[in-house]
């Protein structure tokens, strides 16, 4: 009798520990779900807004079709673990900076520094729309380089800080003829000139396109190229990309602050925004006009 008993509870105990490892297996498979729904990475995405998805609770906004908030949300990335080149091709030594790299060339030369990535992104936008009228910047000096009088043929003198147009080229428009507009910007306009161009405008009115940017010699300047919102709580979050020196690839920068919600950024309970080279005060962020 008592050896039944045993018997009885001993393939009880079996039963109970087997029944309580399969519920174990299912609450961990139901766990590695919900973990995996909320990875933000998507390794298999091309573009920043499919590379990328927003933490939970967060909507990406939407944007106009066409837009710049919608370029920038489209830009192409290089494959899942790409990195950073500098102009001569060199590798950029510190990858604990960015998530990913934007395949946009950058020419040859040492120039695709921090603002001129930004003058970049919003000058090929513009030119992508044909919008060649609202394509325009100024160097350090304060001169206005337009680049529908570049498109005609004119080119800028230069002698000390004097500057001027003279027509000594064939009327263009094709892509080489804009990146040399662009590099001719990228030589003479930096984050002193283009601060003076942007406009203020506060965080919690932060939108894509804005640049924290602190003019200077150096400086520094960087672009929110997505924003999410919680529905809820109406917290803002935001995505940074940047260049660097010396001349290299834009890059989507990482949040060391919050690795979790990384790449995206807040600054709902904060003053000052920390990236992995730079840190702005509320106060830098700016917005083109």
């Amino acid at each position: 009798m008592k050896i039944i008993k045993f018997l009885a509870v001993s393939f009880s105990l079996v039963f109970l520990s087997c029944k309580e490892a399969k519920s174990q297996e299912k609450e961990l498979l139901i766990q590695n779900k919900i973990e995996n729904k909320k990875s933000i990475i998507n390794p298999e995405g091309k573009t920043l807004k499919t590379r990328f998805e927003t933490p939970e609770g967060f909507e990406r906004i939407k944007v106009q079709k066409n837009s710049f908030g919608d370029y920038l949300q489209n830009l192409p990335l290089k494959p899942h673990g790409a990195i950073v080149k500098y102009y001569n091709s060199d590798n950029k030594w510190n990858k604990d900076v960015y998530h990913a790299v934007v395949d946009l060339k950058i020419g040859k030369k040492d120039l695709h520094q921090c603002a001129d990535a930004v003058m970049r992104l919003r000058a090929e936008y513009l030119w992508n729309q044909k919008k060649y009228d609202s394509i325009h910047f100024n160097f350090t000096n304060g001169f206005r380089v337009d680049y529908s009088k570049w498109m005609e043929g004119n080119r800028i003198g230069i002698k000390g800080n004097k500057t001027w147009w003279k027509k000594s080229a064939k009327p263009s428009n094709t892509y080489e003829n804009f990146w040399k507009y662009m590099e001719q910007v990228f030589t003479y306009a930096g984050t002193a000139s283009l601060s003076k161009e942007l406009k203020s405008v506060s965080v919690k009115d932060l939108k894509i396109g804005d640049v924290f940017i602190q003019g200077g010699f150096p400086g520094h300047a960087i672009i929110v190229v997505d924003v999410a919102i919680n529905p809820k709580t109406k917290e803002k979050l935001f995505m940074l990309a940047q260049s660097y020196m010396p001349a290299q690839e834009t890059q989507i920068l990482q949040n060391l602050e919050n690795p979790k919600r990384s790449p995206w950024y807040s600054l709902e309970h904060a003053n000052r925004l920390y990236t992995p080279e730079w840190s702005f005060d509320k106060t830098d962020l700016k917005r083109f006009k």
